[in-house]
């Protein structure tokens, strides 16, 4: 006999959604310092056998995040990360098809303040990207000091997260037998400092490593803009010059990580707090674009692809900017 549930009211599934982007948000701002202290804690408790063996494991498996990373596909298709995607909602858009045979390098604009549409895109399949892209597994990478932390190390990989070093993107882009994606955030941490309600400026004037990777394992770039991604948070006015905006440059030369100080809506109100307002993100995949291996690229070579690289990203941008109630007059600024 088949057991059929009656749906969920419209107020308990708004009421989930809420609770999946706080775990969300919780996980990338406390759970890093909760598994720190639970780590150091456990030493001096009856359990300390369990912090002891996992610091044997942590030596054993240090290597992982630079080697493809450990995902979890139960992790990944938790019901957690639908909710998520409702919440704004996430839509992940595809303008072209990807060779399996192949691996790639997608280049991801804009950071965001907290990256939601990277991390809900590429890391979970919420948004169907393995449908979309069959026979494609994404890699994204994430700053190597949270490998660091201990058991929330594990919890990045569960995803498909990697490290952010030349050996681990090496590896991805020349696993045997194609079917990789290799997602960057080529903004990084100091994008995030620029991610505001209506901004479109992109940190990618300069930037150029991660076209280089390309020319050298011969992997297509492909272009990535996440239309909304920007509009989750208000940030504190930080122009450059200003006193904050030199603090936040300095802490992040120190620390690795910028400290964007945003706001948005609570939990119970709408006027204040650090959970992420209910707007649409559509993360738009554009199509590859050829590059040839070669060892060692001369500087022409890497601007001139670079360039090419941001051709296209404009192009995309204008393209489906009308789609997503972006003003006909506004336009990607590179810095």
């Amino acid at each position: 006999m088949k057991v059929e549930f009656a749906p969920l009211s419209l107020p308990l599934q708004r009421r989930l959604q809420t609770a999946s982007v706080v775990q969300w948000v919780f996980s990338f701002l406390g759970l890093a310092q909760c598994c720190t202290a639970a780590f150091i804690a456990l030493f001096f408790t009856r359990f300390w056998l369990v912090s002891a063996l996992y610091t044997a494991w942590w030596f054993i498996d240090r290597e992982k995040p630079s080697k493809g990373g450990r995902r979890i596909h139960t992790i990944r298709n938790s019901i957690i990360w639908r909710y998520m995607r409702d919440y704004f909602p996430i839509t992940l858009v595809k303008t072209a098809e990807l060779d399996p045979r192949q691996n790639y390098l997608m280049g991801f604009h804009p950071h965001g303040v907290l990256a939601a549409g990277a991390f809900l895109n590429f890391c979970t399949e919420a948004s169907g990207f393995s449908t979309l892209f069959p026979g494609i597994t994404p890699h994204l990478m994430m700053l190597s000091l949270w490998f660091r932390i201990p058991f929330f190390r594990d919890y990045l990989m569960s995803g498909g997260l990697v490290s952010s070093d030349k050996e681990s993107a090496s590896y991805v882009l020349q696993k045997p037998g194609g079917g990789n994606v290799l997602a960057i955030i080529v903004g990084g941490a100091q994008e995030a400092l620029d991610a505001r309600p209506g901004s479109y400026t992109l940190l990618l004037k300069n930037r150029k490593g991660f076209v280089r990777l390309a020319i050298q394992h011969g992997a297509p770039l492909v272009p990535v803009f996440s239309f909304g991604e920007n509009d989750l948070f208000e940030q504190v006015r930080n122009p450059k010059g200003s006193w904050l905006r030199q603090l936040q440059h300095r802490l992040q030369q120190i620390m690795g990580i910028s400290l964007p100080l945003f706001h948005a809506r609570g939990i119970f109100q709408y006027s204040f707090g650090l959970i992420p307002y209910r707007r649409p993100i559509y993360t738009v995949v554009g199509k590859p674009i050829p590059v040839q291996k070669k060892h060692r690229a001369s500087e022409e070579e890497v601007d001139q692809i670079h360039q090419k690289y941001l051709n296209e990203l404009s192009k995309l941008f204008e393209e489906h900017k009308a789609k997503y109630n972006i003003p006909e007059d506004r336009h990607l600024e590179f810095i």
